[in-house]
């Protein structure tokens, strides 16, 4: 069910993000997309652009060699949760801010609920709709209007090392079933099949969206949450086995300073992570030619073939003076072959939004994983919308929920559970969403 701009309006207050943003008018005033749209300017201007993402403004140096009417300058920010965010709030609530700036996908609804993003719908946006990945569209395309341009993602496969593989006499699993018996082969070398950061539910939480789940949903006039359900408890009790068994280590996380040292002395065989994580491998001492890559494994038949976690937008804000200029240059940076190529080679972007190219460099073999041509023959396979959740979409408090989430999760070395952490979790991000104003009610069993 696709969530309309009046939908959402109607479900609740914005939280803490709208008491900043407060005061970017006086009472009364006009939402961004009720104004009269503005139209392109008749003379140069320049676009300001605010990105975690490194060396950014070496990928609008290419754009700006060809557009010099409309010039572009990048300025880097922490990472959203890290004060990247805040930032751009407060910019905001001040009448200022950038004309584009770097938002997760997860992060958007928040964003539209404190009239934080414009509408580029109004601008025409619908015309370069095929030019991108079905779901990543559909990630920025509700409430009515489109809200961002997909600028990454990160599908998911399992990076293992076959040497450990056939010391241990296992095959890469297919299922997770078959995940359980390959990682009681590892442990028999002393080895562990992969790591679980009890801190970071996000992994948790796009296995659950691979296993089928829907956690939050919009029906009449209220959220509905069901985190208990049959997909996500799978996934919970699979883990919750395998660390009783020991048969995952809670010590670390994945590309932690730890787990390069556990992946460097040959103690971790495999990681279940996204795109981007092949510029992380490559991290570990000693590994080139030691890796490859392999499908995910899969739930069963409820389930899909592959997930995503993580992934940004190009979003264009409320204030800005140039919207349409704009959108047409995040839509040159991520579907045009010049602006993709320039991103992966400046910026190490992850995966590629466009529905057509996903990059000249991960078009062939990758000499650090023995030659192997992985982003085709499995990232690409991965991204494609039969392969994804179509009926997963993200909620105004996402970050709450999951620091509420891995709170109970952290319970598990004490022996809780992580089947009871998701059950707590839940009634606790009712009362978050109760408390921000939102209008909640849990599914019926």
């Amino acid at each position: 069910m696709r969530v309309t701009r009046r939908d959402l309006l109607r479900l609740g207050g914005a939280g803490a993000a709208g008491a900043l943003l407060s005061a970017c008018a006086g009472p009364g005033a006009t939402p961004v997309n009720t104004r009269p749209t503005i139209p392109p300017a008749d003379g140069p201007i320049t676009l300001t652009y605010w990105s975690w993402l490194k060396d950014l403004q070496k990928v609008c140096d290419v754009w700006n060699a060809q557009n010099p009417h409309i010039r572009v300058e990048a300025s880097w920010i922490p990472g959203g949760n890290d004060g990247g965010y805040q930032k751009m709030y407060s910019a905001l609530a001040a009448g200022g801010g950038p004309d584009i700036g770097q938002v997760e996908m997860r992060t958007v609804p928040e964003f539209v609920l404190v009239d934080g993003l414009v509408d580029l719908r109004r601008y025409g946006v619908d015309q370069y709709a095929d030019r991108f990945n079905e779901t990543l569209w559909q990630q920025v395309s509700f409430v009515g209007g489109v809200y961002g341009i997909p600028q990454d993602s990160g599908p998911l496969a399992l990076y293992y090392r076959p040497d450990l593989f056939q010391a241990a006499g296992a095959e890469v699993p297919a299922t997770w079933e078959e995940w359980n018996e390959t990682a009681r082969r590892m442990r028999a070398t002393d080895v562990y099949l992969e790591c679980l950061d009890l801190s970071d539910t996000s992994w948790f939480a796009a296995l659950a969206q691979q296993a089928g789940a829907r956690w939050l949903r919009v029906e009449g006039e209220e959220w509905v949450i069901h985190m208990t359900d049959d997909a996500t408890l799978q996934v919970a009790r699979h883990f919750d086995r395998a660390i009783d068994e020991d048969l995952i280590t809670t010590a670390y996380g994945q590309f932690s300073t730890p787990w390069y040292a556990a992946a460097s002395a040959g103690q971790i065989a495999s990681a279940a992570q996204a795109s981007w994580g092949d510029a992380l491998l490559q991290s570990v001492t000693s590994g080139a030619g030691q890796w490859r890559v392999a499908p995910l494994p899969t739930w069963g038949s409820g389930g899909y073939a592959s997930t995503f976690l993580g992934g940004s937008t190009a979003a264009v804000l409320a204030n800005s003076k140039h919207p349409q200029e704009a959108m047409e240059f995040a839509i040159w940076m991520t579907t045009s072959q010049e602006g993709i190529d320039a991103m992966i080679a400046n910026s190490g972007i992850g995966w590629s939004p466009s529905r057509d190219y996903i990059g000249q460099s991960r078009l062939g073999g990758a000499d650090f994983f023995g030659g192997q041509s992985y982003n085709t023959e499995v990232f690409e396979p991965a991204a494609q919308p039969e392969a994804q959740n179509p009926d997963w979409s993200w909620w105004p408090i996402t970050q709450q929920s999951f620091n509420i989430l891995s709170d109970g999760f952290r319970q598990k070395v004490s022996g809780g559970t992580l089947v009871d952490a998701i059950a707590t979790a839940e009634n606790a991000i009712v009362k978050a969403f109760t408390n921000k104003g939102l209008s909640i009610r849990k599914a019926e069993a």
